[in-house]
């Protein structure tokens, strides 16, 4: 699915400033207060973010609520069952989704945050990011395809395709947590050729933020990495250039903030440039039927693999 950008801007076609956010992701989706917290919280982020002079800003996984197992699918006994989803607050969270997507529009920016989506029941929710043009209206919505083993036995319906949008002339994707295991994912949005891809996660977990910085490096793309506020001690959110450097991070105190940084297309960085114009065209064409012809097919020096 692709959708594409509408609204005046004050960058040039090839830039878009992102914004990626650390904002304080409840857990429990029965809670109607913790609901409209989170909301409250995200719709101050989005108005620094638009002072910021962000077109787009970034939340985390389950930004409005990320449901504890805990919570949701946990029997009396202590054994997980499946979610009884009857429970959540469904009403609110929509209430709080419309309100994050007309803010949006009166700040004319764009936002990717983390929510629940309900499908006809007895089908479970999407886990999923919700993607809000500059002109308050929900143009996609990523559903999470590649679930944890809990996620797809007690909680969610896992979803079916690639999301990509587009802001001020950037191709963006979307992909949330536990996908960061699944390189064909990344591999797969490379060739849809994105510029940026949104990582959304709800972990408290280095390792994660180094394989955002390692596909950011192989794929040659932007990475806009969200964690929860109360994570961020361990790795807080930010902006992975191509080529795997952070351009900018959050404070990684464990409170709300925003990192900031400008996806340039014809930027003069160094590192940068090069993992743009030069190694990342280079890899796919080395991908593509490169070496093919340059192959000594027939050359028992090279057939033979046991005599020096």
């Amino acid at each position: 699915m692709t959708t594409s950008a509408g609204g005046q801007h004050s960058h040039s076609a090839r830039t878009t400033r992102l914004a990626v956010a650390q904002s304080t992701v409840p857990e429990d989706p029965t809670d109607p207060g913790a609901v409209r917290a989170a909301g409250q919280e995200i719709r101050a982020l989005m108005e620094q973010a638009a002072g910021a002079g962000a077109r787009l800003v970034q939340f985390p996984e389950g930004a409005l609520v990320y449901p504890s197992k805990h919570v949701v699918a946990t029997s009396p006994e202590g054994t997980l069952i499946p979610a009884d989803w009857s429970r959540a607050a469904w009403d609110v969270l929509r209430e709080e989704a419309e309100s994050i997507a007309s803010l949006a529009g009166e700040l004319r920016l764009w936002a990717a945050f983390g929510s629940l989506h309900p499908l006809t029941p007895p089908n479970r929710p999407h886990n999923s990011l919700f993607i809000v043009s500059d002109r308050g209206k929900l143009v996609g919505r990523y559903d999470k395809r590649f679930l944890s083993h809990t996620e797809v036995s007690y909680l969610y319906t896992p979803g079916r395709e690639p999301l990509v949008f587009e802001v001020g002339g950037i191709q963006i994707g979307c992909a949330l947590c536990v996908e960061a295991n699944f390189p064909p994912l990344f591999a797969e949005y490379e060739r849809l050729g994105i510029d940026c891809l949104l990582l959304s996660v709800m972990v408290d977990d280095a390792p994660r933020a180094r394989v955002a910085q390692a596909y950011a490096t192989l794929f040659c793309y932007w990475i806009g990495y969200a964690v929860p506020a109360q994570f961020s001690t361990t790795v807080p959110s930010g902006i992975v250039a191509p080529g795997g450097r952070w351009l900018a991070q959050c404070p990684a105190d464990g409170q709300a903030a925003l990192a900031v940084a400008d996806i340039d297309l014809d930027t003069a960085d160094p590192d940068i440039s090069i993992a743009l114009r030069y190694a990342r065209p280079w890899r796919r064409r080395a991908q593509e039927g490169l070496y093919e012809d340059r192959m000594a097919v027939g050359d028992p020096r090279s057939d033979s693999r046991t005599a020096f």
